[in-house]
């Protein structure tokens, strides 16, 4: 194990983490809020502790090995969420428990919280938690791993151990730095998008940034405690299961796809057929119950809400519109377990990946088969 090494990528891991803290400082300074002094004492403390790390080992030039990669990976997440804690313990004057909850939950994109009352807190607030989780949505790592390589240390074995699901060995291009350079252009192009779409659909602009850093990521997070049901407006919610349907799928389907191949990446990955197969059958079961049951009276209220509420926890992003808990039946339980299966592999969704579902289901009717004929040879394919 090269613990300089990995003291070293923590380190500088760490010190961008606190760059990245001069964001919502900057929004307390302009605002004039009581959270300026809690920002810049984190700003300082997570530079200061980031550069004792990174500097007196910068120099160093030894090749990264796969389980140094693990170790790199663990202890950044861990190590950013204690430092990320830091601006909810000197800001709101959360305990450390809840602090450290609230980091964890945004950096992982989770969208569980302890803080309620969210429409009276200061905006840097509101801000910092959006953003913990537009990085943690396609990964810090990820992201480190287009810097790294300009420092002399090499990306792949971290790249192949953040990339969420089966899809880690797969390149857009033939340097590892280059690939992770062409996830990010694609999220940060989704999250301008979908910022705009929100301000032309009637947010604020501060709502429709916050907003956009939390659909894209496909965390949750709102700067409402009401979340998107705040804004009561169709066109918002419309343009939320556009981009949570979209970041759902597979990145390198949408790089693919701009790169010139049009649509057809989409329509050949059984993948992402798949996952829009699940979403529609969520989406027809909780419309067809919502409406037998009298839920609510127009077919019209009851599809915009079972298509909302159906993408929004079939991708893990937890947004709501309305108290679903309290929807009839099997539903709420129902939409639940759909959310065990999550997005896509390659997305920044959670849960299990559609991918590995369809490989459950194709080798489940491979066993079955064998049963009737044991010496049979039934290969499990997806796609080739």
């Amino acid at each position: 194990m090269q613990l300089r090494v990995i003291q070293r990528i923590v380190g500088l891991l760490l010190t961008l983490f606190g760059l990245t803290l001069l964001a919502p400082l900057l929004f307390a300074w302009r605002g004039g809020d009581g959270a300026l002094n809690g920002f810049a004492l984190s700003c300082a403390v997570t530079l200061m502790c980031g550069l004792a790390l990174w500097l007196p080992v910068r120099g160093l030039r030894l090749d990264l090995r796969l389980r140094d990669g693990f170790l790199v990976v663990v202890l950044s997440w861990v190590t950013l969420a204690l430092f990320g804690a830091l601006p909810f313990l000197f800001g709101p004057g959360l305990s450390f428990g809840d602090a450290v909850f609230e980091s964890l939950s945004g950096l992982t994109t989770t969208g569980a919280t302890v803080l309620s009352g969210l429409d009276g807190l200061p905006d840097s607030v509101l801000y910092y938690r959006q953003q913990l989780q537009w990085l943690g949505g396609m990964g810090i790592i990820v992201l480190a791993v287009a810097i790294l390589p300009m420092l002399g240390i090499g990306g792949m074995q971290l790249f192949r151990v953040e990339t969420p699901g089966p899809m880690k060995d797969s390149q857009l291009s033939p340097r590892v730095a280059e690939t992770a350079k062409a996830l990010w252009y694609i999220y940060l192009g989704l999250t301008l998008f979908c910022a705009g779409a929100y301000w032309i659909c009637g947010m604020t602009l501060f709502d429709a940034v916050g907003h956009s850093f939390s659909t894209v990521s496909l965390g949750g997070f709102s700067t409402h405690d009401a979340s998107i049901g705040y804004f009561d407006n169709p066109l918002i919610e419309d343009v939320a299961i556009v981009f949570m349907i979209v970041s759902g799928a597979n990145f390198a389907l949408h790089f693919i796809a701009w790169r010139g191949a049009g649509l057809r990446p989409y329509t050949r990955d059984p993948d992402f057929r798949t996952y829009l197969l699940v979403l529609t059958v969520m989406t027809a079961v909780a419309t067809s119950i919502l409406y037998v049951s009298g839920t609510f009276p127009a077919f019209s209220e009851s599809f915009q809400r079972g298509l909302f509420q159906a993408v929004s926890i079939a991708t893990t992003t937890g947004f709501t519109t309305s108290e679903y808990h309290h929807w009839p039946s099997f539903l709420p339980l129902l939409l639940l377990m759909s959310s065990f299966i999550g997005g896509c592999a390659g997305s920044a969704g959670g849960g299990l990946k559609v991918i590995r579902v369809l490989l459950l289901m194709r080798q489940g009717t491979r066993e079955i088969k064998r049963l009737v004929h044991p010496s049979a040879y039934y290969p499990v394919k997806i796609g080739n």
